[in-house]
């Protein structure tokens, strides 16, 4: 495991029109907002705001995983069926394996709200010691997505994407993460849980 617990995500809006300037990107915003309620452990992020252009998708992909050294990437936009929409092949193109269940599991979480939620064509991969996932691209399927449903009790009918992403990190050799579970509770064997330290 690594011994380096401070988590570096990236965090990437694929937009034509946001990366020209003609509106504001809120994807990147939204997912800065849930990772600081969310995360109760280290962590920074590196921002990129790109067209939806394939090369220009892998390139950065590669530069935030292989260059930057992030463990974490999370794409926003650009997993539709319009011809412009290339994020799905880009993200598997720099893949050394897919996990399938992430993108199962977003389009089932989001098609309890849109029907047409089973246009999207999300999918996690693994590069290298990185975990990349394709997200929304609207800021209320993002929090959904990643922290799943609540009935109107408060608990969690449906747990979000997240939950598993702390130890699939664990496995692919990131650092331990934890999060504030009053937003989301990451989920792991009990073999694989770090005791707390005592309290001061």
């Amino acid at each position: 495991m690594n011994t380096n617990d401070e988590l570096l995500i990236g965090l990437v809006s694929i937009s034509d029109r946001a990366s020209q300037g003609v509106y504001e990107d809120k994807g990147i915003p939204a997912l800065q907002e849930w990772f600081g309620a969310a995360l109760a452990s280290p962590w920074r992020m590196e921002t990129r705001l790109i067209p939806d252009e394939r090369e220009t998708i892998e390139r950065t992909l590669i530069e935030l995983v292989d260059r930057t050294g992030c463990h974490l990437v999370l794409t926003t936009g650009g997993t539709g069926p319009a011809p412009r929409d290339v994020t799905p092949e880009a993200t598997l193109a720099v893949a050394d394996r897919e996990l399938p269940g992430f993108g199962e599991e977003m389009r089932r979480i989001s098609l309890n709200f849109v029907p047409t939620a089973i246009l999207s064509r999300q999918v996690g991969v693994v590069r290298g010691k990185a975990l990349i996932l394709n997200l929304p691209g609207q800021p209320k399927s993002i929090r959904e997505t990643l922290e799943g449903l609540q009935g109107a009790d408060g608990k969690t009918t449906v747990s979000g994407i997240f939950a598993a992403v702390p130890y699939c990190l664990d496995l692919i050799g990131g650092p331990y993460v934890e999060t504030d579970e009053r937003v989301i509770k990451a989920f792991r064997p009990k073999s694989a849980i770090r005791p707390q330290p005592p309290a001061a």
